[in-house]
């Protein structure tokens, strides 16, 4: 049985600049690198998302772990897109929902009154909710990655990480993704495969550990969400 540590990226930037870690979350990935060295938990593999925070969390986790494996990139750990989810439906929601409109507008004033300070920028809103859930109920207007396509992308890595567990047991591969897909993984390494899901991924820390125990036919949840690296100053959500 090897175990697979999955990383969620450091806090990222604003609503604006979401796709790129902020200094606090460079902090939260570099102690994360130091936590592991510490540790000396060693790692035969690593694999990253393409996505800019994904990688830097990386980078900045070999930083503070000198001899940390290269990640491989792979695409498929990448978050689905909010922001497009958000242009495609964010006009349709508003015509059709009068509440979305007004959470939706409050927002959008809230960021221009505060900028960069707003706290928006750090929490989920009441349009963001209603917004995941048009998607993942599979709104007809939407035509991109459906929850379903997104879902078993998630869980088609498992395919490929199984197959390393095959050639060399009792390893650790690390992998750095974002909230949803590793509550994905939790979900599944606890038999369920349906949007329950995304109970856990709102409450994945910023540059947290999570580990799951893989087999080829089996997975199971070992350790959830842990920050044992950060102090109570930095640990954050978003």
């Amino acid at each position: 049985m090897s175990r697979i540590y999955l990383f969620r990226h450091g806090q990222a930037g604003t609503r604006y600049a979401y796709d790129a870690l902020s200094d606090v979350g460079r902090q939260q990935s570099r102690l994360l690198g130091t936590h592991l060295a510490d540790e000396g938990i060693v790692f035969s593999a690593a694999y990253c998302g393409t996505l800019n925070r994904q990688r830097q969390t990386a980078d900045e986790v070999r930083a503070g772990y000198p001899g940390f494996p290269e990640p491989v990139s792979d695409p498929a750990w990448n978050e689905f897109d909010l922001d497009r989810v958000y242009k495609e439906l964010a006009p349709i929601l508003c015509a059709e929902d009068p509440e979305f409109r007004r959470e939706f507008e409050e927002m959008k004033a809230e960021l221009k009154a505060a900028g960069d300070d707003a706290a928006a920028h750090r929490r989920w809103n009441g349009c963001d909710i209603k917004m995941v859930q048009a998607w993942i109920s599979g709104h007809p207007s939407f035509t991109g990655e459906s929850w379903g396509e997104f879902h078993a992308r998630i869980a088609g890595r498992r395919a490929t990480l199984a197959g390393e567990t095959q050639e060399e047991d009792g390893h650790n591969i690390a992998v750095f993704t974002s909230g949803t897909p590793i509550g994905i993984w939790a979900a599944l390494g606890m038999d369920i495969d349906d949007n329950r899901a995304l109970r856990l991924a709102g409450v994945i820390h910023n540059a947290s550990i999570t580990v799951i125990r893989l087999r080829p036919h089996q997975l199971r949840l070992h350790t959830f969400n842990t920050v044992p690296h950060l102090p109570a100053e930095l640990r954050t959500y978003r």
